[in-house]
């Protein structure tokens, strides 16, 4: 069991870490640079919400205290900036790939925002799994 979490746990962090600091990055400088990123955006965000889970399943089963109702929270945000990120930053990357030069400013805005919106999403993830332990 003992090994089962620190593996779990170290590949939870790893790749939050890396989701949310390109996501950062991203939001920052307007998305440039996305479409080289969105898969091992989207893979990251897999393995976090996966190993997220399986963390739950492992620490925290049982009847839910204020630490869970924290955790679920930022899991719930978690979902949401991978669902904003897959789905309109994804889509608005599939159009770029195949936009003229006149089509791309609106799509460069959509991928923009997506990252930005998936950043606060990401940070309010970050902010709970930080205070749960003091929830």
């Amino acid at each position: 069991m003992q090994v089962t979490l620190i593996v779990t746990l170290v590949l939870h962090v790893l790749s939050g870490v890396f989701w949310a600091g390109s996501t950062f990055t991203l939001a920052r400088t307007g998305g440039a640079g996305a479409d080289k990123l969105f898969r091992p955006q989207m893979g990251a965000a897999v393995v976090a919400v996966l190993t997220g889970a399986a963390l739950w399943h492992l620490v925290h089963a049982g009847r839910p205290g204020p630490t869970e109702y924290v955790l679920a929270a930022g899991a719930l945000s978690a979902v949401a900036a991978a669902g904003v990120q897959g789905l309109w930053g994804g889509r608005a990357l599939r159009m770029l790939a195949s936009a003229g030069d006149t089509d791309r400013s609106g799509l460069e805005t959509h991928i923009a925002i997506a990252q930005r919106v998936a950043g606060g999403l990401l940070a309010l993830t970050v902010i709970s799994m930080a205070a749960a332990r003091y929830a």
